[in-house]
């Protein structure tokens, strides 16, 4: 973050990754003109990571080397995480051996790329106690999202009072506030859905806002506007799992026919197979047929 009273020169750079315009992020980047080698280095960490959220793993598989940043090598071994799932236990046990030797608590980036495979693996103790060790607010927004997975409002609230002293209208504290409101729900998810449209008509609508829109009108009962959103939604990337996800469990609400919301989980199922949801839908598929073969008759 840029000093008080400092032009940050990375703004629209983090500002397009934090909303999930991850082209757009990449696309400054590489536009980016700029003498200092610090500002350049952290303009690349958030390219690298923009890559991964757009699933390209072989770009920062390939660009990364032994000679990259510190923050940079943190982004790889995110990126490696995700992209070999049959090397998840050797990735996991080395990252537990990083940490439980002397961590660079001033590397955010380590810090963050940890707590994120900890939280993929839904060891939320140890992603907690990655982030707890940093004061950015990076780390502060996946608290949150953390907490509230954890259903742990009163956590998640503390996370976000913090967030709001700190800067109270950073795009990561307003994305915070409007995930709280959608958890506390009730009147709050109408508050939930301004702070997205806000975000979208001051930037520009992303999967990841309409998302949050939709969920905000899937709460309260207004499936047809919901539809709508996510219908823009899937018109701006067909292959998002949280619009997939979301387009699922709006379909059983209207009442469509099944082969709509199977259709839905086949894609899912295809391209975000390691996705908690998928892994989470192909258990208990698991256990429905182990249940459903006792019952077979003889």
């Amino acid at each position: 973050m840029a000093a008080h009273g400092e032009v940050d020169e990375l703004f629209e750079i983090k500002n397009a990754y934090y909303l999930g315009n991850f082209q757009q992020c990449i696309t400054e980047v590489q536009k980016l003109k700029t003498p200092n080698s610090d500002v350049r280095a952290d303009a690349e960490v958030f390219m690298y990571r923009a890559y991964i959220a757009q699933r390209k793993f072989g770009v920062v598989l390939d660009e990364i080397h032994s000679a990259s940043s510190p923050e940079l090598q943190a982004v790889k071994m995110l990126a490696d995480y995700l992209a070999s799932p049959g090397k998840c236990d050797t990735l996991i046990g080395d990252l537990d051996s990083k940490m439980s030797s002397s961590v660079d608590i001033t590397n955010n980036t380590f810090l963050l790329m940890a707590a994120s495979i900890y939280f993929h693996e839904q060891n939320t103790d140890a992603a907690l106690r990655c982030l707890n060790q940093s004061e950015s607010l990076e780390c502060a927004a996946l608290s949150v999202q953390i907490h509230l997975k954890m259903d742990r409002v009163d956590l998640a609230k503390k996370e976000l009072k913090r967030m709001q002293e700190q800067d109270d209208d950073a795009t990561l504290t307003q994305l915070a506030q409007a995930w709280f409101n959608l958890a506390v729900g009730g009147e709050k998810l109408q508050d939930a859905y301004y702070i997205f449209q806000e975000l979208a008509d001051k930037n520009a609508s992303t999967p990841l806002l309409l998302n949050g829109m939709a969920a905000a009108y899937i709460h309260q009962g207004k499936f047809d506007e919901a539809e709508g959103v996510l219908q823009e939604a899937i018109d701006k990337d067909s292959n998002n799992p949280e619009t997939l996800i979301n387009m699922i469990v709006l379909s059983q609400h209207l009442g469509k026919a099944p082969e709509v919301s199977n259709r839905y989980v086949s894609q899912l199922k295809d391209a975000h197979n390691s996705h908690p949801f998928v892994k989470d839908y192909l258990a208990k598929e698991t256990e429905f047929e182990r249940l459903a073969t006792q019952y077979v008759s003889s």
